[in-house]
């Protein structure tokens, strides 16, 4: 009797499993985003949230001039962001990321800044000073997300001139300084190739650091590098409709708003 009335439940719950839409089976929510710099000089920040967008990261900061090739420009599986950029280094802070930070909060945009790493430039604990002094900071209003490091190819060599074990404890540095002061791990925004090429595949910030994958295909994000289980925003291509990358987020809006509030 036990076992008919075990086989009997099997195979109702089998049946209920199937009667599903195959559609309501795979399905996974997803937001989109997008991310800039200096390079969109001007954003249709409304029309972007009309479209379907909810999040921007935008450039703040970088430890010098950027080179041109650097930034929200395609280069062989290297890394672009809506995010508006705040930051490069200790000397250069996107001269539009007020205006383009302004523009997003007006329209109801979740945001946030990243900066442009250039370890061999300066400490990642000075870098990291300097994207918090320049507006690469996080507040708990719901509306602000975690900083996000930007570890990317060099201008002129892929790693910066740094070996891997010097370049795992710059990130370190950078991670343990912003989190000191905010209380909030940055995000980590790198592709699959540069991850392994310049850490050895580290899998020292896959539980505290969101991981931001860049890689331009339709095909989806690609492999996962570092440990991280999946990938927080995948930064899918170059062509935004309203300007920058197109991103987008592994996850419901609610859980966006998670990751904004902490």
């Amino acid at each position: 009797m036990k076992l008919t009335l075990t086989f009997v439940m099997a195979v109702v719950c089998q049946a209920a499993a199937l009667a599903l839409p195959v559609s309501d089976l795979n399905k996974r929510d997803t937001v989109k985003g997008f991310d800039i710099s200096h390079y969109q000089s001007t954003v249709n920040y409304q029309g972007a949230y009309n479209s379907g967008a909810r999040f921007v990261i935008i450039k703040v900061s970088s430890p010098a001039s950027p080179s041109p090739l650097l930034h929200n420009s395609p280069r062989s599986q290297t890394l672009t962001r809506t995010t508006p950029k705040a930051t490069e280094g200790t000397t250069y802070i996107d001269p539009k990321f007020s205006q383009h930070y302004n523009g997003a909060t007006a329209a109801g945009l979740i945001r946030g800044g990243y900066h442009f790493a250039r370890p061999a430039s300066s400490s990642g604990a000075t870098q990291a000073n300097f994207f918090l002094a320049h507006g690469g900071g996080w507040s708990g209003d719901g509306r602000t997300l975690p900083g996000m490091l930007d570890m990317e190819y060099g201008s002129t060599s892929t790693c910066h001139g740094l070996g891997q074990t010097s370049m795992v404890n710059w990130i370190a540095d950078f991670l343990n300084t912003y989190h000191g002061k905010t209380s909030r791990w940055p995000m980590i925004y790198t592709t699959n190739d540069w991850w392994v090429t310049c850490t050895g595949n580290s899998r020292a910030f896959n539980t505290k650091s969101p991981l931001v994958l860049a890689r331009y295909s339709s095909a989806g994000p690609g492999t996962i590098p570092g440990g991280w289980p999946y990938q927080t925003i995948w930064q899918k291509d170059a062509n935004y409709a309203y300007g920058g990358d197109s991103d987008i987020f592994n996850g419901a809006l609610t859980q966006l708003r998670q990751l904004a509030t902490g």
